[in-house]
């Protein structure tokens, strides 16, 4: 799987779908990672923080798509309200929890992601979150 994803701070739908060519760039405060399915993980790590099912939350329409559909070859998403929330006011033994199960939930389905590198994302997304919450901005995620 190669698999670029950007997770970024900005202040509407309408700036982050200005990043579907291209990524989000300097225009707007991101973290860059690689290599897994962040459409599967956001609502993976909303399960772990907050509950519920992956089944509700995909019949809720999470994660939303904001530009690009299934066909095109980049994809713009939010960041669900509640997910925001619970990154946001996590605290960092949480995360690191957070991200061990995240480690054994994908390695149930063959997915090798170092339990490092887990905690490395969830961590950076978490202070991404907050930071972009103070400044009145959400959090979308681009894929390429």
């Amino acid at each position: 799987m190669s698999v670029i994803v950007e997770f970024f701070a900005a202040p509407d739908d309408t700036s982050s779908a200005s990043a579907l060519r291209s990524g989000p760039g300097r225009a707007f405060e991101s973290l860059s990672f690689g290599n897994f399915d962040p459409e599967e993980a956001v609502i993976e790590w909303e399960c772990l923080l907050v509950g519920g099912s992956f089944e509700e939350l995909v019949e809720a329409g999470e994660p939303r798509v904001v530009a690009g559909q299934d066909d095109d070859e980049c994809v713009v998403f939010a960041l669900s309200p509640r997910l925001s929330a619970a990154l946001a006011g996590a605290e960092r033994s949480k995360l690191a929890g957070v991200a061990a199960s995240w480690v054994a939930l994908r390695a149930e389905d063959g997915e090798v992601i170092d339990a490092e590198v887990a905690d490395v994302i969830l961590g950076e997304l978490a202070a991404l979150v907050s930071s972009a919450r103070r400044q009145g901005r959400s959090v979308y995620c681009w894929v390429a």
